[in-house]
């Protein structure tokens, strides 16, 4: 049974039905779906043997009938790097490795399963969406997978491999001329006008309680306890409130008990409305225009700022802002310490960690969870630069012995240098 009853705004409460609405008629805020918690009968044996893939919290995702797709998403690795932690000067450091996810390699599989299902239950056969390229991968796959209508748009200063990874499953793609807030503005008109399924304007509150299961999984994954703390990339910010509603929802069913942990909000410094707005006092974010190489948290007007900012103040985190030398060298630093790839915006979190244990915010006996959302491999450019090219030999063993003991020699006057 479902435990879906309707939606609620964020901001003052008003009910409305569970339908594909936009936002609040009273003050604009954002929905989100409110459930019957007394319908919710879970166990940890219970979830335990269900598959791994993000369902098996069904109970708590707005769905009223059957999955539909996501059968392979999400139940992704959360990585103990003992190696990461030892260079960071901190006990337990573990990633939360959406790099990884079915089948786009982003946490985006995890919002796309939810709101595809809901909007195949709304009557929806256009499937549509505002991004800045994982997004746009995921929707057109799970669509292709659904075999629904599929358009996406996106800036039209993408990078390559997200552009390839959207157009492979043969949507339709619209490259906006401007940031993805023109994108967005685009989009919301397309949507009141043409009645498509756009999975994060008017199905978002669907959407983004597919970010909850990231939540749902860490916990589980930590043997049913709270990390200390945890830092996320923010864009939309869709993803760490919804973590945060998760850790609370999990608590309030009974199958985890203690303090929420500290949740962080980690941008760039050429994107950081959020962080801007936690230092400085604000309720609500003030727009920018970005300027970064992380292209896919770089949006200067999140649709949940005020989301973002009220949930950091209320488990008592803090906002961490990086430059893009810093992500850059977060990307190679987990690639070294740990074998994990990842896009600038886990490189914008990781860096986030850094600063946050050097500044003391993170104590060296305390838990840290760093959200990877995405695929280093889709982004190469962002690194391609700041890396050692191969060495040139020919086919001949003696060319290679020479380079061997030239490097040797080297190695040595560095040491006595």
């Amino acid at each position: 049974m479902s435990a879906l009853v309707g939606l609620q705004c964020h901001v003052c409460r008003t009910q409305f039905p569970p339908d594909a609405l936009y936002a609040c008629d009273r003050c604009l805020g954002p929905l989100e779906p409110v459930y019957d918690y007394s319908r919710v009968h879970l166990t940890r044996d219970r979830i335990a043997g269900r598959p791994k893939n993000l369902w098996r919290y069904r109970e708590l995702l707005p769905v009223t009938g059957e999955p539909r797709t996501g059968f392979h998403s999400g139940f992704t690795p959360l990585v103990r790097c003992t190696r990461l932690a030892e260079r960071l000067g901190i006990a337990e450091l573990y990633i939360k490795d959406d790099s990884v996810n079915h089948p786009t390699l982003s946490y985006k599989d995890r919002v796309v399963s939810v709101a595809a299902t809901r909007a195949l239950e709304l009557g929806f056969d256009v499937l549509a969406c505002a991004s800045t390229g994982n997004l746009a991968n995921s929707v057109a796959a799970h669509a292709a997978r659904l075999g629904v209508d599929c358009c996406v748009f996106i800036p039209d200063n993408l990078e390559a491999g997200k552009l390839l990874g959207s157009a492979i499953y043969r949507p339709r793609i619209f490259a906006v001329a401007g940031t993805y807030d023109d994108v967005n503005r685009l989009c919301s008109q397309v949507a009141d006008r043409f009645g498509w399924g756009f999975v994060n304007i008017n199905l978002r509150a669907y959407y983004a309680e597919g970010a909850k299961t990231y939540g749902f999984e860490i916990v589980e994954q930590l043997g049913w306890r709270y990390p200390t703390h945890v830092v996320s990339p923010v864009a939309g910010g869709t993803l760490l409130p919804r973590i945060v509603r998760g850790f609370r929802e999990l608590k309030q069913v009974g199958l985890v008990e203690g303090e929420l942990p500290r949740v962080h909000a980690a941008q760039a410094a050429g994107c950081a409305p959020v962080v801007h707005a936690l230092e400085t006092g604000l309720d609500h974010p003030e727009p920018v225009r970005p300027d970064t190489i992380a292209k896919s948290i770089a949006i200067g007007n999140p649709a949940d700022g005020y989301q973002v900012v009220q949930t950091v103040r209320q488990t008592g985190g803090s906002g961490v802002a990086v430059s893009d030398a810093q992500i850059v060298d977060a990307i190679r630093l987990l690639a070294e310490t740990e074998g994990i790839f990842t896009e600038p915006a886990g490189g914008t979190t990781l860096a986030g960690a850094v600063e946050l244990v050097r500044l003391g915010v993170v104590g060296a006996d305390e838990s840290l969870v760093v959200c990877v959302t995405g695929n280093g491999y889709k982004t190469a450019e962002a690194v391609r630069d700041s890396l050692d090219g191969p060495i040139p030999l020919s086919r001949s063993f003696r060319d290679f012995e020479a380079w061997w003991e030239r490097s040797r020699e080297c190695e040595a006057a560095a040491q006595r240098a």
